[in-house]
């Protein structure tokens, strides 16, 4: 996605692919306890009840912080846009070539479930 097609807007009609889904949660199989719950139309990822990540449109976006969402803007990525009027700046989307690139992905992922965690204590 990047800079070259804008994000999704969520209230538009778009269609959440089962088998992106289930994609995704294969590629993360390293990490224990990963599910997805369905939610506002995607699905939103949780690894032992951490919120970490949603699923948007076919598209796999993180969570970050001020210090990890350089990497996603550096490589041309853009943050969650669930509508017209709402940004969500800590969701940033993944390169198509780091998901499908298992231990890469799960890497990113495990970074973003300790930025929540770290955040929560």
């Amino acid at each position: 996605m990047g800079a070259d097609r804008p994000s999704p807007i969520l209230g538009a009609p778009t269609l959440v692919d089962e088998s992106f889904k289930d994609f995704v949660l294969d590629q993360l199989m390293a990490i224990p306890d990963v599910t997805a719950r369905k939610m506002f139309g995607g699905f939103g990822l949780y690894a032992e009840g951490i919120f970490f990540a949603i699923i948007s449109d076919n598209v796999l976006y993180v969570k970050t912080d001020n210090e990890s969402k350089q990497k996603f803007i550096d490589v041309g990525m853009d943050c969650f846009r669930p509508s017209k009027e709402q940004v969500l700046k800590n969701y940033y989307e993944v390169p198509t070539d780091v998901l499908e690139d298992r231990e890469v992905l799960t890497e990113w992922v495990l970074k973003a479930i300790h930025t929540v965690s770290r955040k929560k204590k």
